[in-house]
């Protein structure tokens, strides 16, 4: 009996083998699933689909550091990745003011969840201009923010319902980290002189944190950097500076830092000294591949860099050592 060619019988054995693989018990090996393909639009939720995801997911996250939601448009390599993607998490709230007719729209035709929408609104600070609006910078305060990475959870769940069981580990892991956070700022924060525990920086990113930690909060801007700082409420402030004694304020790595440094000017022409206390993250966070680049990096860096330069006892390197020197 003949075989034919060489190619023929390339073909007879790839049949034989597949036919083989059906016939034994479990066949070949199942083809391992790819991850779910996710973006985020900020860096604090690609943190957490990260951090609960594990190698289940593929994260990309819209705005990196230094980047202002309020002011961000999606570009036509954004619009791709999200038409792309198995799921688009984004935050709500009124946070990507621009961006929000799109997401929205993109909403009707794949998984696009807003994470902090289902927020209870009691737990929400209302906008002062907009009785129907809330102030959506939830993470300042990272109790309130644990209830964002169950939303991210149990989003992931709904999409890789095969994995849930992982999520939920991984979930719990997180979360604990986020209230040994909390603890830490409730620490540094308590140590600061209750005289002192004033925030002044350049918008209003701050409210969750002062109400978590009895701090009062003003900012030259609105809760929107789009808001516009007149020279009125630079006035005022330079007046609650001199009058108060209030020593730092602090600059945003998302915002310009000229106002804030109007603030020191005025302070100074009228004899009073104020030091720029450091540079907060608000709306994004640090640099990538560090650990002030992750959102308990960036939630530790702002409570140690606020305790210390308003006189609290917060060691230098942070909650655990990790702090970048001098940031």
């Amino acid at each position: 009996m003949t075989f034919g060619s060489a190619a023929s019988l390339s073909r007879r054995a790839l049949l034989l083998l597949g036919l083989a693989a059906v016939a034994m018990p479990g066949g070949l090996p199942a083809r391992a699933e790819a991850p779910l393909s996710v973006v985020a639009t900020t860096g604090m939720i690609a943190d957490a689909a990260r951090r609960i995801g594990g190698d289940a997911v593929e994260v990309r996250a819209l705005m990196g550091p230094g980047v202002d939601p309020h002011a961000y448009r999606q570009t036509r390599t954004d619009i791709a990745a999200m038409v792309r993607a198995d799921l688009v998490l984004w935050h709500g709230l009124y946070l990507e003011a621009q961006m929000e007719e799109f997401l929205r729209k993109l909403g009707e035709r794949k998984p696009t969840v807003a994470v902090a929408e289902g927020l209870p609104r009691e737990l929400l600070i209302a906008h002062v201009d907009y009785p129907d609006k809330f102030d959506p910078h939830v993470w300042m305060d990272p109790r309130l923010w644990s209830k964002v990475v169950e939303k991210v959870r149990d989003t992931l769940a709904t999409e890789r319902p095969e994995r849930a069981e992982a999520f939920a580990a991984n979930t719990a892991v997180y979360l604990a980290e986020l209230e040994a956070l909390a603890g830490y700022s409730d620490t540094v924060f308590g140590s600061v002189p209750e005289s002192a525990r004033v925030l002044v920086t350049a918008h209003d990113a701050f409210s969750y944190f002062g109400r978590a930690h009895g701090f009062e909060v003003l900012g030259i801007q609105g809760i929107s950097t789009q808001s516009e700082a007149g020279l009125q409420r630079v006035a005022e402030l330079v007046d609650i500076l001199v009058d108060r004694k209030i020593a730092a304020v602090f600059v945003e790595s998302s915002v310009s830092d000229r106002s804030v440094r109007a603030l020191v000017e005025g302070a100074a022409a009228r004899g009073h000294d104020v030091a720029i206390g450091g540079e907060l993250f608000s709306d994004a966070m640090g640099q990538e591949g560090t650990y002030e680049g992750t959102y308990p990096g960036m939630i530790d860096h702002n409570a140690t860099t606020i305790s210390r330069a308003l006189g609290g006892d917060a060691p230098e390197r942070g909650m655990a050592g990790r702090l970048a020197a001098g940031s």
